[in-house]
């Protein structure tokens, strides 16, 4: 099958999560001392109401027929904690990155920092479809940095936030979004491959409108699937897409 677009969810498919750092509750209280916001509840406390809020704003979506809602967590995140209001809206972006990283930890997957680079290097295009919120895109220009990359490696045009369209994988409506976006491009969704970690949110509901598909994962529970090295493998060994002789391997990126 030819490739000629990857289009790629982040957490936990460009983005390894870990575990919440150890020392999570002290670092919450000097945060919000340091943006003079408390600590009035705990963290687990705040994560409890927001949860409800979330849940909330959900019912409310979905009353109006949004199956999967999406919600915008600086909205959700000043209605739980109202004394965030008084931040400007960088220091308030800088308070939600730095509880984001309360949360858990990351780091770029092995060898998807290559793969993407050797992709961009033979013409594929590259995008994301990724159910996330604004301090998604800073830990992922974090990331990509330290690897000497560059968001802009993937085109805006067929990037998909969930926070900004107010609903969510898997919802169908996404895959529908991301078909109209590349036929921009002249390429038919049968020309390109989902990469997601998620049977449910990304594979099942992209080959429902056509997509190719990759299960991201050691123990792929599809055909097509593996980590990213085995995926350019996969590419380059396709005899009849006319990209894959020219994928460098990782090791042939310098």
């Amino acid at each position: 099958m030819i490739v000629r677009a990857v289009l790629c969810d982040i957490y936990n498919t460009l983005l390894e999560v870990g575990p919440p750092p150890t020392d999570a509750e002290a670092r919450w209280a000097q945060l919000c001392a340091a943006h003079r916001a408390g600590p009035r509840l705990s963290l687990e406390e705040f994560a409890s109401a927001s949860e409800q809020l979330i849940a909330r704003e959900h019912a409310v979506a979905r009353a109006r027929g949004i199956a999967f809602p999406e919600i915008y967590w600086p909205h959700v995140a000043v209605g739980v904690l109202p004394e965030l209001r008084q931040l400007s809206p960088a220091a308030l972006d800088d308070f939600l990155f730095a509880h984001a990283q309360l949360q858990r930890t990351l780091g770029l997957l092995p060898d998807a920092a290559e793969t993407l680079f050797a992709l961009a290097q033979a013409g594929v295009l590259l995008g994301l479809v990724s159910n996330c919120q604004p301090y998604t895109l800073r830990e992922l220009d974090l990331e990509l940095a330290r690897a000497g990359l560059r968001r802009d490696l993937f085109r805006p045009a067929l990037c998909f936030f969930s926070f900004q369209a107010g609903f969510s994988k898997p919802d169908p409506h996404v895959f529908r979004w991301s078909a109209a976006r590349l036929r921009a491009f002249d390429i038919p969704p049968t020309e390109a491959l989902m990469v997601g970690d998620r049977l449910d949110n990304d594979l099942e509901p992209a080959r429902m409108q056509g997509f190719q598909a990759w299960h991201l994962a050691s123990q792929p529970d599809q055909t097509h699937g593996g980590r990213w090295p085995e995926l350019l493998k996969h590419l380059r060994s396709q005899e009849v897409s006319r990209l894959s002789a020219d994928l460098p391997l990782p090791h042939e990126r310098l």
